[in-house]
């Protein structure tokens, strides 16, 4: 496999540092690849796979939950039930009715952030990956779409990709929501994991990833497991 490395720039998460990324340099990944390097560590943003690769930072670790051991705590149950009004449709399909609410999202939700102002041409480069399979998890209130959850398919994992919602529905803790909701989908079509990105302890926006217990961490080139409680 064909890798680079980009030039530093200021790291999206933890402001006063800076960032380099290593990127998968072929044309052509698949879902096989793709799938060896997530277990290495890697990523996706639209077309591009990458991973930190930071010269004085080792903040950021992959992170990713064995589903079949996943049991969620007590403020998960309560979240669980607090949206027991919503309803869940699968799609393959990157529908027009998504666009509007991950504008609203973005521009309402993250206005500090490096994604901030939302673009089309941001949001279409952002999601798909043409090489693979993905689920757009739709979250229904009566007859309102009020969020989406992407989600990548591979041979033993998903991995969560993306969720953006409605800003009005915030008091629903709807990002938890879905991640629980894709770990129930990884168990019904029995796969071994799913992928929840990076976490990185001293960032806050990130932190609700190591509540998902037990997980798994990717830490210099292994993957250890957490406690429990």
């Amino acid at each position: 496999m064909k890798f680079g490395i980009t030039q530093e720039f200021a790291c999206s998460y933890l402001p006063e540092n800076k960032e380099r990324l290593l990127v998968f340099a072929e044309d052509e990944p698949n879902e096989k690849v793709y799938e060896a390097l997530m277990h290495a560590g890697f990523r996706r943003s639209g077309e591009q796979i990458y991973r930190p690769h930071c010269l004085n930072c080792q903040a950021c670790q992959s992170i990713r939950i064995p589903v079949d051991i996943f049991k969620p705590s007590k403020s998960q149950k309560r979240i669980i039930n607090k949206n027991k009004d919503l309803r869940i449709e699968l799609s393959r399909q990157n529908k027009d009715a998504y666009y509007d609410i991950y504008q609203d999202y973005i521009n309402q939700r993250h206005s500090d952030g490096s994604m901030y102002p939302a673009t089309e041409e941001q949001y279409r480069g952002f999601l798909p990956g043409s090489w693979l399979e993905q689920y757009y998890m739709e979250f229904w209130l009566d007859d309102c779409l009020i969020g989406v959850a992407v989600t990548d398919e591979l041979k033993d994992s998903l991995s969560a990709l993306y969720t953006f919602f409605i800003p009005e529905f915030e008091n629903r803790s709807l990002g938890t929501w879905a991640i629980l909701k894709q770990i129930e989908l990884a168990k019904d079509l029995q796969k071994q994991y799913l992928y929840l990105g990076y976490q990185i302890d001293e960032c806050r926006k990130m932190n609700y990833k190591s509540k998902f217990k037990p997980n798994e961490r990717f830490i210099d080139n292994t993957w250890y497991r957490s406690l429990t409680d």
